[in-house]
């Protein structure tokens, strides 16, 4: 999704400045270690080490890692593989015989775009024999990829940047203009519920909403951590929880003058255009918001007893291809990227960090002209849930993506008066059941 929305106005630049010591902090000192070549000792041989990253452009990685990465490592050309365009994809690239050495992919489509591939490698032995600390990340990205993932334990990947915390974003002006108190952290839905009947409005000719969604804010990354298919049959998981969801959001597109718009995409642009007071979305540095001059943002309200954490967008997996002939080279590489010097300059610039640190998210985006001004604790105020359950073993695999358009498209025709909740997710369970009966029938 990331890689649909514009960069922000203003996104400072992201330069990198080389290490101060061999070894990075955080977790990237090895029991052999990286020291320079002493005089006399013959330097490693060059060679290319191949990346193919999903949703990350070359101009992110080098503004991100290039410079780090060819002064700790001079020997290594590290190649930022082409993903866009026909012909591209990870599955092109294995046809052709390309096999990258390391390939960045969501928890989601590790599957499909990594191990279906015949592509896994388990860390496990090299996070071992470097001593690698996976304690600094936050636990959620190592036990939930693990949970997605692995069968005996095996660890695939670990969690890279960029990744989405969600947030309700809202424009001053219109609360300015309409005398309403600004928004504050910590608020439930059934205040924002009221805000939004004040200020949605018909005034002078111009139809004001009180709230706008990109829909996959509510439904994929919801605070329960909740799949659309349940983990352990073939069916809508949660109907009753998944009722009290739709029931909280459809009640702000059912008040006179807030009608929603048919796509994630229209609902975004319409808060973009200016005539919506709040919007709940992820917290991106991509999202642009220019046109709006006087916006800022609070902490994504929370539901009556539902757990006060923050569904997120998860972050992408930097994994080995057990065809790589440089495996040891590529978890080293992994190990840089990931370093604390390069998540605190991603931090300044408004990437969340991917280890659990409290100093970064204190000083997350202060390096961003234009996030700087913002009310940054909004992005981490509850906690974050953790990633959504996969299935169980031995059932249908059905693409996630697939399930969540399902459910996505459901919710719209209810919120546009189309069909009542309790018929939409009717037609949301029998969906899924007829897309697993369609993944059975192909592995007959």
């Amino acid at each position: 999704m990331a890689t649909t929305l514009r960069l922000i106005s203003g996104l400072a630049s992201l330069s990198l400045v080389a290490l101060l010591s061999a070894c990075s902090g955080g977790g990237t000192t090895s029991k052999d270690g990286d020291a320079a070549p002493g005089k006399g000792v013959k330097p490693p041989d060059p060679f290319e080490l191949n990346i193919h990253a999903s949703g990350v452009s070359e101009e992110e990685f080098n503004n991100r890692f290039k410079d780090v990465l060819s002064k700790k490592f001079p020997h290594i050309k590290v190649t930022w593989l082409q993903t866009s365009g026909a012909g591209n994809t990870i599955k092109d690239y294995v046809a052709r015989g390309e096999i990258p050495d390391i390939i960045r992919s969501i928890s989601s489509t590790v599957g499909a775009n990594y191990l279906d591939l015949g592509l896994g490698y388990d860390l496990n032995e090299l996070v071992k024999k470097y001593d690698y600390d996976l304690s600094r990340f936050n636990p959620i990205f190592i036990d939930g990829f693990k949970q997605l993932t692995s069968q005996n334990g095996e660890l695939y990947g670990l969690p890279v940047s960029p990744f989405f915390s969600r947030v309700l974003y809202y424009n001053k002006d219109l609360f300015d203009k309409f005398a309403q108190p600004y928004l504050k952290d910590g608020m439930t839905w059934d205040e924002v519920y009221e805000v939004a009947r004040k200020m949605s409005r018909l005034e002078g000719g111009t139809n004001y909403r009180g709230l706008s969604a990109f829909v996959s804010t509510f439904l994929t990354y919801n605070e329960y951590s909740l799949p659309t298919l349940d983990p352990a049959k073939d069916a809508l998981s949660g109907f009753d929880t998944w009722k009290k969801i739709f029931d909280n959001y459809i009640r702000f597109f059912q008040l006179p003058n807030n009608k929603i718009l048919p796509t994630n995409t229209e609902e975004q642009k319409a808060f973009q255009k200016g005539n919506v007071a709040m919007h709940a979305d992820i917290f991106s540095p991509y999202f642009d918001l220019s046109m709006i001059p006087n916006w800022d943002m609070v902490s994504v309200p929370v539901m009556e007893g539902a757990p006060k954490k923050i569904g997120i967008f998860p972050p992408g997996y930097l994994m080995i291809t057990k065809q790589s002939k440089h495996k040891e080279e590529a978890f080293k590489v992994i190990m840089e990227m990931l370093g604390d010097d390069v998540q605190m300059r991603d931090a300044r610039n408004g990437f969340l960090p991917t280890v659990a640190s409290k100093e970064m998210m204190n000083v997350l985006g202060q390096d961003n002209q234009v996030l700087k001004t913002k009310n940054m604790k909004a992005v981490g105020y509850y906690e974050f849930a953790p990633l959504r359950p996969g299935r169980e073993k031995g059932k249908a695999m059905i693409d996630t993506n697939v399930a969540d358009t399902i459910l996505r498209n459901e919710f719209f025709k209810a919120a546009l008066g189309q069909e009542d909740v309790n018929t939409a997710l009717r037609k949301a369970d029998e969906l899924l059941k007829q897309e697993a009966e369609k993944e059975k029938s192909k592995s007959k």
